[in-house]
C-alpha cells in the first residue's frame, strides 16, 4: 500500500485541537479528579508571561469572640469603663504558576505505520497524544516530588508517614492498610476527599496481596480500574523513594483538585516541515508538536529559577522550586514511604 504524505493529511488546526482533547482524555490525574481542568489557567496560557499570581484571602483566625457589653449599663459617668474591641486583620496571600512549554519532533519514518492506515491523521493524533499524556503524567509526578521535597525541608514532613527504614526490613516497614491510613491522616478532614492513589507496581501487588484492591468497569463496560477505598489506583514505576540500604517505594495520595490543569496554545502548535537534503538527497519529513500546560499544586507557590523559561522535570522536582502558602489542612495531598 502507498504511503501517504505527512504535510497532506494532517491539517494543523483540527490535528491541534483534536491533540488536546485526547490528551486530556487520556490522563488517569484527570479522569481521577485529582487534577481539575482549570478555565482559568487556559485564560492565563493564552496571554503572556512565564508565572503567575493567583491572590487569596486567608481563613479567619479561631481567636475567641469578644464578650458583648451592655454599653448603658457600663456607662459610668458618661464614660466607657470597658476598652473597645479591636477589630482583627483580614490577611492575603499568593500561590504562584508556572508556564510549562514543551515540543517533540517524529520523523515520517516513525510514523510509517500510521500513514498507511484508513485515517491517517486520527492515526497520528493517537499516538502523540499519548505521548503528551505520558508526558503530563511524569510532570505531575515530577511537581508532588518538589511540593514533598519542600514539605521535607521547611514544613517538618506533616504531608509524609515514612515507616521505611535502612536497617532490617520487618512487616512494620512495609505497605499494609494501617499505614495507608495514616498518610490519609496527615490530610485531616481533608481526607474525606481523597480521589487517587498512585503508588509503583511492587506496592500494587502487595496491596493485591493484602486484598486491598477493588476493580470497577470503566463507562464502557471494557476496562477493569482498580481502585483503593473506591478510589482510583494510578501504578507507575517511577514512584521510587530516597535511595539507601534497601528498596524505597512512595505512594501518593491525592484529593478531589489537588491539582489544577490549564492547556494553552503556543504560536505554532502543529508544523510539518520538509528538509530536502536529509537523507543524502532523498529527503525527509518531520511532524513537530508544541504544548503549553500549566499543572499547579493548590496551595504552592512555585519560586524555582529555572535555567529557560520554562523548567525541566528536574527542576520541578527540586524542593527549592516550591513553597506551601495554604495551611496543612486544605492541602489535598500525602505521601506514605515504605519499604518493599
Amino acid at each position: 500500500m502507498a504511503l501517504v504524505d505527512v504535510a497532506a493529511v494532517i491539517v494543523p488546526s483540527e490535528f491541534t485541537a483534536y491533540t488536546q482533547v485526547l490528551t486530556a482524555t487520556k490522563s488517569n490525574f484527570v479522569q481521577s479528579g485529582v487534577m481539575a481542568t482549570n478555565e482559568l489557567f487556559n485564560q492565563l496560557l493564552a496571554g503572556g508571561g512565564t508565572t503567575f499570581q493567583m491572590p487569596f484571602w486567608n481563613d479567619l483566625a479561631d481567636t475567641e469572640a469578644n464578650v458583648s457589653k451592655d454599653t448603658v449599663a457600663d456607662v459610668i459617668g458618661g464614660t466607657l469603663s470597658v476598652a473597645d474591641a479591636v477589630p482583627l486583620a483580614i490577611t492575603t496571600g499568593r500561590e504562584i504558576a508556572i508556564r510549562m512549554s514543551r515540543n517533540q519532533s517524529w520523523s515520517a519514518a516513525d510514523l510509517v505505520a500510521d500513514l498507511a492506515g484508513s485515517d491517517p491523521m486520527e492515526a497520528i493524533a493517537q499516538r502523540v497524544s499519548s505521548y503528551w499524556t505520558r508526558q503530563i503524567q511524569l510532570s505531575v509526578l515530577a511537581v508532588i516530588k518538589g511540593v514533598l521535597a519542600d514539605n521535607a525541608a521547611n514544613d517538618s514532613s506533616d504531608m509524609i508517614n515514612d515507616i521505611h527504614t535502612s536497617g532490617t526490613v520487618t512487616d512494620a516497614n512495609r505497605f499494609s492498610a494501617e499505614a495507608m491510613l495514616d498518610a490519609i491522616q496527615t490530610m485531616g478532614d481533608s481526607g474525606e476527599d481523597l480521589a487517587a492513589v498512585a503508588c509503583h507496581s511492587i506496592v500494587y501487588r502487595r496491596m493485591q496481596k493484602l486484598n486491598l484492591i477493588d476493580y470497577i468497569p470503566d463507562s464502557q463496560g471494557v476496562v477493569q480500574i482498580p481502585t483503593y477505598l473506591g478510589r482510583r489506583v494510578i501504578v507507575d514505576d517511577g514512584l521510587t523513594g530516597v535511595t539507601d540500604t534497601n528498596a524505597t517505594y512512595v505512594t501518593y495520595l491525592f484529593g478531589a483538585g489537588a491539582l489544577a490543569f490549564g492547556q494553552g496554545s503556543p504560536r505554532v502548535p502543529t508544523e510539518v516541515s520538509r528538509y530536502a537534503l536529509a537523507g543524502k538527497g532523498g529527503g525527509q519529513e518531520v511532524l513537530t508538536s508544541r504544548v503549553e500546560h500549566l499543572i499547579h499544586p493548590r496551595g504552592f507557590k512555585f519560586v524555582g529559577s529555572p535555567t529557560d523559561d520554562s523548567p525541566t522535570n528536574t527542576e520541578l522536582a527540586a524542593a527549592s522550586s516550591w513553597d506551601r502558602v495554604w495551611p496543612r489542612k486544605r492541602i489535598r495531598i500525602a505521601s506514605l514511604r515504605t519499604n518493599a
